[in-house]
This record gives C-alpha cells, structure tokens and sequence, in this order.
C-alpha cells in the first residue's frame, strides 16, 4: 500500500507538470553568478535555461526587479547570450523522499552521484521555511552518545542539541565528525558536505563514514559548484532531517560547513545588491544561518540532533559567523591547532568548550566529576608555560604538583585512536575515577 500511495503521488506530479501552460521567457543579462530575464515567477520558483540544443541548466528565482526575474543557475554555464529561452519549471522544486534514500550519495538537487538509479519516494518540496513552535518542542532529557570520551564525558551532548565545532583548517574537524557518525546512537544520519574539496568527499565516505553509510543519507555539493547549489544542498539536508523527524525518528544532522555555506549565501546577497556589512557578509547571510539553524533540535516526535563545522579564519573565535553561530548553538567544541601539532586526537580544548544542555542530561555525580576534572585541566592550563620553559618548581604549589601527577592519566582519558567507541557507561566510570583521584589527593593536602 505505501508503494501504491507513493507511484500515485509520482503520477499526480508527472500529471500535473504535464497539464501545466508552459512559460517562456528570454535571457537580459548576466550579472556575474545572477540572471535577469522576463518571466512571471515567484521568488524560489524553478526553471530550466537553454544553455544548447541538447542541455536544459535547472535555475532558481531568488529575487527579482519591477517585471524582471532575477536567476541563479544550479549549475555552471557558458556561451549564454541574450535571448537565450528561460522556461518556468513549474512551481517549487521537489526530490523523492522515501526509505530508499538510507544509503545513499546525491546532489543538491537530490540526483545520484553513487551511479545507482535515482530513489523512489514521495515527492516533496524543498524547504527553506519556519522552525517549529517553541512551545511545540520537547525538552532535551535523554543524552546523545558520541562514543568518544572527551565529549560524552566533559561536554555531554543531548538528544535534539545543536552544537558547533570550531576550528581552523587541517585541525580534524572532518574526522571527529566520521568519527560520532560511526559511534552515535542514531537512527539516521543525514550529512550534508558543502563547499568540501571534490577529493576529500570519496575520502571522507570510505575512510570517515565507513560502515555508518548504510543508514546515512549523503548530500554533496563541492566548492566549485555555484553558490545557489551549495545553499540548496544545505536546505535539501536539513529538509531530509525534517522528514525523517516527522516519523519520530531520531536523526543526527552532520553538517560541514556552515562557513561555507555562509560564503555561498554572501555570493548571493552580494550578486542581488544587498549592502554588505562585517567581512563583507549581507545581512541575509544571518538570516539564513539563523532559519536554519532554528528548524533543527527536537520536536514532539523525534529529534534531529546537529553537529555543524565552522571554519575558524584565522583560529579566530570571534570573526562574524563564529561569533552569530556560537550565539544561537546550544554548545559549541573549539579544536586547538596546538594540540593537533601535539598528535593529541580529538583536538578539544575542553576549557574553551561547553556543552549547554549537559547538565540537564547527566546525573549529579557526573557534573560533579565533569566540574572536578575542569578544574584539574584549568591549573594545568594556568602553568603550562612556565613547565613547558621549566621554570616550574615542584613543591611550589601542592595543588599544581597533583595535577603534573595525574596528567598523564587525564591525557590518556582525552586521547582517544581512530577508530575506537567507548561506551558511555565505561566513559563514566573513567571520568569518576579520574575525578576522585584529583578530589583525593586535594583533600589530603588541604589537611
């Protein structure tokens, strides 16, 4: 019977795009990545340029002027003139939705890049629209397990959190996120790669992803793919999320990156006219990481759990949209270049990391093990210059020389090989452990 509802939804489109007065318009100009022409469409209709003979460019309304549309193609095009033949599409566009779609590798447009055929499913619209209730949200009482210690232990995350991880390039931010793909306790995992370099995307699925692939829904959109491509990838991911929460399902979105996605979106504003503002982003950039982000989290049926990369200029934590995402994400995992250098994996910097909803997920004695060992990692971080220059006198300061002596066992708790889960329960007693030495030897010395 699902079968049946779903080809019966198949024919109704194909019906309907069939029946459907088809409108043509003609090609003004061409204003680097934008399109001008005369057409009668609403913003976020669909059309379809003539590039030749032979090929139809997919494009999309994103503004227009008086009677003039203006066009972002999908794709890149060539040797366009004016006159060239615009058709419109038909309304908004749609992509097939469906259990087939687990898996899978597809385009911002939601066509195969894995050679197998296209998914069967139900088809529905690309979103880019409003976040649900805030009153209709369930609140976040279970925790979301990673399988990675630093981050079960010290930053607990919940189920239907959103969570930034910030770092500069060649930190590891792409491998911690494979990484939780392969250890979380997820239903589904939809991944969302935009403006990723085209030889990094095999990497990152074989190597990365790996045996999580059979229950993950991948969407690519490469960096030398237009602006409005990688933009709809991104909606396309976070749509997908959305319908597999309508099901009550519990999904982990895994997006990388939300940098670059901003870049996409500034593109845009900027071939629009928009004025720019910090680092040349328009105002609709945060608009559009704000509306996003905001349709992520829980809902009265299933959750969709977020982990977004932001690429850090600079290993600068306060530039524009490190700054606006950090304001609206329920936590956010700052990765040290320093300690990448150091072979210490995963790089965390727990001192510069929080965990919003943590408290709310754990038991007493695990916040209370977690605030023990922060402290424990804060005195190490007050000394490290003056041991690493060996100006450190042992027997100076008592608290200091414990926190020298159980280093070695906290490193071996952060540190963990590729490849490795650690299960929640262990991580626990672990941190437990580790919190009662350092609360031990505290309390001997202060009698």
């Amino acid at each position: 019977m699902r079968w049946n509802r779903a080809r019966l939804a198949e024919l109704r489109q194909a019906v309907r795009q069939a029946w459907a007065p088809t409108l043509v318009g003609r090609l003004q100009s061409v204003q680097g990545s934008v399109l001008t022409c005369r057409l009668p469409a609403a913003v976020g209709d669909y059309c379809l340029i003539r590039a030749d003979q032979e090929r139809l460019v997919p494009a999309q309304v994103i503004g227009f002027r008086e009677a003039t549309a203006i066009l972002a193609p999908f794709e890149a095009i060539t040797a366009l003139a004016a006159g060239t033949e615009v058709r419109h599409g038909g309304g908004i566009l749609r992509f097939p939705f469906g259990p087939g779609l687990l898996g899978r590798v597809l385009d911002g447009l939601g066509r195969p890049l894995d050679g197998k055929p296209p998914p069967p499913g139900t088809f529905i619209a690309v979103r880019n629209g409003l976040a649900p209730s805030p009153l209709s949200r369930s609140r976040i009482r279970r925790p979301f397990v990673t399988g990675q210690r630093a981050i079960d232990g010290l930053l607990t995350l919940g189920q239907g959190q959103r969570v930034g991880i910030f770092a500069g390039s060649g930190v590891g931010k792409s491998t911690l996120l494979g990484e939780i793909a392969r250890g979380a306790e997820a239903e589904v995992v939809v991944v969302a790669l935009i403006g990723e370099r085209g030889r990094e995307v095999r990497a990152f699925l074989e190597d990365n992803l790996a045996a999580a692939l059979s229950r993950s829904v991948v969407i690519v959109a490469t960096s030398d793919q237009t602006p409005l491509m990688r933009v709809h990838a991104a909606l396309l991911a976070v749509t997908l999320a959305e319908e597999f929460r309508q099901q009550g399902r519990q999904v982990l979105l895994l997006l990388d990156s939300l940098t670059r996605l901003a870049m996409a979106q500034r593109e845009l504003g900027l071939a629009l006219g928009e004025p720019p503002s910090s680092r040349g982003y328009t105002p609709s950039v945060f608009q559009l990481l704000a509306a996003t982000l905001e349709r992520l989290g829980p809902a009265e049926r299933g959750s969709i759990t977020a982990l977004l990369t932001v690429l850090v200029e600079g290993d600068e934590l306060e530039e524009p949209i490190a700054d606006a995402c950090r304001a609206i994400l329920d936590g956010h995992i700052v990765l040290d270049r320093r300690l990448a250098e150091k072979g210490h994996y995963p790089a965390i910097d727990i001192s510069r990391s929080i965990s919003r909803v943590a408290r709310e997920v754990i038991e007493p004695s695990h916040a209370l093990a977690a605030q023990q060992v922060r402290a424990m990692i804060a005195t190490l971080a007050e000394v490290e210059d003056l041991v690493r220059i060996g100006a450190y006198v042992r027997g100076s300061n008592p608290e200091v020389d414990r926190a020298l002596e159980l280093q070695p066992a906290l490193w071996q708790f952060l540190r963990q090989p590729l490849g490795e889960r650690s299960d929640f329960a262990e991580t626990r007693a672990a941190l437990q452990r580790l919190a009662a030495a350092w609360s031990a030897r505290t309390s001997h010395a202060a009698n």
